[in-house]
């Protein structure tokens, strides 16, 4: 038995409560997965949905070091199914990485499954080409480019400004590459619009509507870089506001508004709500106090922890605590050089930072952090945090949760193992699977069967 096998088995007996099918997700969302050429897509001429690079790479190397991976794009998410440890259907995001010990690959027959330490663990499902994929704008471009879909389907990924004012050492976020990879994916030559028309996003929208006829979209996320200052001549809550006035004027409640933003004044956050955005994700990225400033420069210097938290408690007033969910990037409270050292000190940090939240009625939730090797943090820690912080993180979420009797939030699609779709971490696969009816509407299953 390879090491890795042992450590993931280890782990799901120590932790019985947490669903195994998270376990494997949370590794290869922290570590990483490679691919065999026979499991790459045909890219935008195939008929499997590739990895569009939505806002961030989230791989382990960059465009160049992915080989054949970056000619013939991976596929966007997998779904993990059966093997030895009987998987339910689990939704993955996929992050590149050509050492992973664990390898997506075809068998003789040519089914696709996940090999770790060369041993089948489980049959992998990659998503269909959507129709909506294969119909251009009218200017030529992609609706991957301009309105990509992730967790199979549900969410339509709206970054309408790929890079950030937050810039340079003193100033970026330091486990965050979208200035870096906006600069890979131009060096490439792929189309990558830096900030999106209005009239595109609503172009691309309408051709998801029209061919999207079992309506498996069923929310937009609004997002992209943070503005400290102005662009096209619009502050952060008027610039991303615009595209949400936009899409809810066109589309009224056809999709469920969400927008990422940085946490804004209460005046600002309203014109959000009067804009028509419903959820609100005002980030605070990292709950202890100094590892806020070492790892969000800009913001601490902007606007400071203390007022970030202050702004997130305020703009519940505005939306309903239940529907500001801030994220967090899990595992960077384990980075070196400033981070802790041992699981049980970050787990009781972050732990901290959830009962803030939790006791308001605010229900964080968090991405899996994957450490791009080229943000600080990631050159500093290729390995990321242990697996084991990753595990007891689920355990302690469900945890608190329960302890301010809260529930899955909504926007992110169905709950529990075997029905999540949110593929960036495993926290909705770790929570009950009995949402209350009508909370949400589940996405669709189909994948390609690979030949």
């Amino acid at each position: 038995m390879g090491s890795r096998t042992a450590l993931v088995e280890d782990l799901m007996e120590r932790f019985p409560h947490v669903p195994r099918e998270a376990v494997f997700k949370e590794d290869l969302l922290r570590g990483g997965v490679a691919f065999d050429d026979s499991a790459l897509s045909d890219n935008e001429g195939g008929d499997v949905k590739p990895k569009s690079y939505f806002i961030f790479s989230f791989d382990h190397g960059t465009l160049p070091e992915l080989g054949e991976a970056a000619l013939r794009r991976p596929p966007e998410e997998i779904i993990l199914t059966g093997g030895p440890y009987d998987l339910r259907r689990t939704v993955v995001s996929v992050r590149v990485n050509p050492s992973s010990p664990y390898r997506v690959a075809a068998s003789p027959d040519g089914m696709l499954g996940l090999y770790l330490d060369g041993k089948r663990i489980s049959d992998v499902g990659v998503p269909p080409m959507p129709e909506y994929y294969r119909h251009k704008l009218s200017n030529g471009k992609s609706v991957m480019e301009v309105a990509p879909t992730i967790q199979w389907g549900y969410l339509i990924y709206l970054t309408v400004f790929r890079v950030c004012q937050y810039f340079g050492a003193k100033e970026e976020c330091q486990y965050c590459d979208i200035n870096h990879n906006w600069r890979q994916q131009k060096a490439a030559g792929r189309p990558y619009t830096g900030v999106k028309d209005v009239d595109e996003v609503l172009e691309a929208l309408e051709i998801i509507d029209r061919y999207d006829t079992a309506k498996t979209s069923t929310a937009y996320t609004l997002t992209g870089g943070a503005i400290t200052s102005k662009l096209q001549g619009r502050d952060e809550a008027d610039f991303y506001g615009m595209y949400a006035k936009a899409i809810e004027e066109h589309f009224p409640g056809r999709w469920i508004g969400k927008v990422v933003a940085q946490a804004l004044p209460k005046d600002d956050v309203q014109r959000f709500k009067d804009y028509g955005v419903q959820i609100y994700h005002p980030n605070y990225e990292v709950w202890d106090e100094y590892l806020f400033k070492m790892y969000c420069p800009g913001k601490e210097r902007y606007v400071g922890r203390d007022e970030w938290h202050k702004r997130i408690l305020d703009s519940a007033e505005v939306f309903g605590a239940r529907n500001v969910i801030p994220n967090f990037v899990a595992g960077v409270e384990m980075a070196e050089p400033f981070g802790f050292t041992t699981v049980d000190e970050a787990i009781a940090s972050t732990t901290e930072g959830l009962r803030f939240f939790m006791s308001q009625g605010i229900t964080p939730r968090f991405t899996t952090w994957c450490p791009e090797p080229t943000t600080p943090l990631g050159k500093a820690n290729p390995n990321g945090a242990p697996l084991e912080y990753h595990i007891r993180l689920l355990e302690s979420y469900r945890a608190t949760m329960d302890e301010f009797g809260l529930s899955s939030p909504p926007g992110y699609g169905p709950p529990g193992p075997g029905n999540a779709v949110f593929s960036v971490s495993s926290f909705m696969d770790s929570l009950p699977a009995n949402a209350p009816v009508g909370q949400e509407k589940e996405a669709g299953t189909d994948e390609v069967p690979v030949a």
